[in-house]
C-alpha cells in the first residue's frame, strides 16, 4: 500500500510501528489492512493457510508484534505485500529484521497457539512501482515447515476465479471499522470480483495509485460495505479455493465506489519465472 496515513485515505494498509502499544496505521505503504471491514469472525482452522507477520521489537506485543498478514503457498514460502517490508515499515531492510516471525495456526493474535517460525529470507519483488502500486508483493522463506495442510494453490492466468461476479473471501487481522478497531482474533469478509472497468474508473491515476488490469484485483461489493483495512495488507483473497489476489490498496475502507485492489496472483506466478534465482512456488519451493 502506500503513503497515505490510513486506508482511508489511500491504502497502503500496514500498522505504525510504536514503541510499546500499537499505533494506528504507518504513514508508509499500506501494509496492514483493518481487519477487515464488515466481516465476521472466522477460526484459523477455515482459512490455515492465512498468516500474521510479527514483530515485537517493532511493534510491541499489545497484537503479538502483528502488523501485515501473508500466506502460505508452499511449506515454507509465504507470499505477502512488498511495502510491507518496506524500511519505512520494519525500520531496517527486511533481510536485516532480526525479529521478523510468521505465526500460522493461531485464530486468537494473543493465544500462542499454532507454531511462531522465524523469517530466513526476504525476497522484494524489485519490480514493484510504488507510483502506481503495480507487483505490490514479497516472497519469505520460512526457517521451518508448516503442515501441508497450511497451503493454498495460486489460481493460474485464465482460472475462472479472476471472472468479475465470483464470490471471494478476504482475510486479516486488521482494522474492522475504518476507524483503528483492530482485531485480536481471526476475519474475514465476503466480497465479489468486480470488472476491472470499475477499477480503472475508481482509481484512473494519482499520487495514490493506478489500476492496472494485468498487475492487480478488483474487489468488494458496489455499495461499499465489506473491504480489507489497515493491518490486512499482503492477506489472501480467496475464490473457488483458491488464492486470487493479495490485500494492497485502495481508498478508505469499505467505500462505495472505492473498491479494494489486490495484487493479481497469476501476474506474481509470471513474475517470479521472469527472475531466475527468486524463491517461491513456481520452482516447488
Amino acid at each position: 500500500m502506500r503513503r497515505p496515513l490510513a486506508r482511508a485515505l489511500t491504502r497502503p494498509l500496514v500498522l505504525a510501528a510504536a514503541a510499546s502499544a500499537i499505533p494506528l496505521v504507518s504513514a508508509a505503504p499500506a501494509a496492514a489492512d483493518s481487519i477487515v471491514v464488515g466481516g465476521f469472525p472466522v477460526d484459523v482452522s477455515e482459512s490455515p493457510w492465512t498468516v500474521a507477520l510479527s514483530s515485537r521489537d517493532r511493534f510491541g506485543g499489545t497484537r503479538a508484534g502483528q502488523f501485515c498478514g501473508g500466506v502460505a503457498v508452499t511449506r515454507t514460502t509465504v507470499l505477502t505485500a512488498a511495502h510491507c517490508m518496506g524500511d519505512d515499515v520494519l525500520g531496517t531492510p527486511p533481510n536485516r529484521a532480526g525479529d521478523l516471525k510468521v505465526l500460522a495456526g493461531r485464530t486468537d493474535l494473543l493465544s500462542g497457539s499454532g507454531q511462531t517460525i522465524a523469517v530466513r529470507d526476504v525476497w522484494v519483488n524489485p519490480d514493484y512501482d510504488t507510483v502506481s502500486n503495480a507487483g505490490d508483493f514479497a516472497v519469505l522463506t520460512l526457517a521451518a515447515p508448516l503442515p501441508q495442510s497450511s497451503v493454498i494453490g495460486m489460481a493460474a492466468t485464465g482460472d475462472t476465479a479472476y471472472r468479475p461476479g465470483t464470490a471471494a473471501t478476504v482475510y486479516g487481522w486488521g482494522d474492522l471499522s475504518g476507524g483503528g478497531d483492530y482485531a485480536g482474533s481471526l476475519h474475514a469478509a465476503r466480497v465479489h470480483v468486480l470488472p476491472d472497468a470499475r477499477c480503472e474508473e475508481a482509481y484512473p491515476g494519482s499520487t495514490d495509485g493506478t489500476y492496472l488490469p494485468e498487475a492487480m484485483l478488483c474487489a468488494g461489493e458496489p455499495q461499499g460495505g465489506r473491504d480489507a483495512c489497515q493491518g490486512d495488507s499482503g492477506g489472501p483473497l480467496v475464490a473457488q479455493g483458491r488464492l486470487v489476489g493479495l490485500v494492497s490498496w485502495g481508498s478508505g475502507c469499505g467505500r462505495a465506489g472505492s473498491p479494494g485492489v489486490y495484487t493479481r496472483v497469476s501476474d506474481v506466478v509470471r513474475t517470479l519465472g521472469r527472475h531466475r534465482g527468486a524463491p517461491g512456488p513456481h520452482r516447488g519451493g
